[in-house]
């Protein structure tokens, strides 16, 4: 496997487990049928809010990473290089953004366990799994035509540390998994 296809596969995982993760919130959260001790959802409430907290912050930090990085390129470039820039340019000020994932996240936390709260995980998940996911999509595509294994890495910023530390986040969230939920994809 070369890094290219290293710093993609990690992508692809954090956005594979933020979803199982933003699901499993929706169920647990969403709904009143949940047969788990207050304790164990507490818990698992923390575990999930920690690493959907961790990894939309990663996401975000990349998103500013590559605006900046298009802001330096975008004097420079000329003919295809400038419409590769302004492409991405444009998918980056799309809406479905991580800060906007962590505002409706907020937003269900603060709510606590009203009738409000439960559409409020609701909502989260399908933004998240319409909007955010989308937008990824979009952009991964876009920077898998016209960037290099250094725009790459320079934008993934992934490394061991943070690939353990995923891992780590993650298999938290697996641990606290109270009985009746599951971690899926959408």
């Amino acid at each position: 496997m070369n890094e290219l296809e290293i710093i993609r596969s990690q992508l692809a995982v954090e956005q594979s487990h933020a979803a199982e993760v933003a699901n499993a919130c929706a169920a647990a959260f969403g709904s009143t049928s949940t047969a788990a001790s207050e304790d164990a959802i507490a818990l698992f409430r923390e575990a999930c809010v920690s690493y959907l907290v961790w990894v939309l912050a990663r996401f975000e930090e990349r998103d500013q990473t590559l605006s900046e990085l298009l802001l330096s390129r975008q004097s420079q470039a000329n003919g295809a290089a400038a419409a590769g820039a302004r492409q991405l340019g444009n998918l980056v000020s799309r809406s479905g953004t991580s800060r906007e994932a962590l505002a409706r996240l907020e937003s269900a936390l603060a709510a606590g366990t009203s009738v409000a709260a439960r559409a409020s995980w609701q909502e989260f998940a399908r933004f998240f799994n319409s909007s955010w996911a989308s937008r990824r999509a979009a952009l991964e595509g876009a920077l898998a035509e016209h960037w290099s294994v250094a725009d790459w890495r320079t934008v993934g910023a992934i490394d061991a540390d943070s690939i353990l530390d995923e891992r780590r986040r993650f298999a938290r969230v697996v641990a606290q998994l109270p009985a009746g939920i599951e971690l899926a994809p959408r």
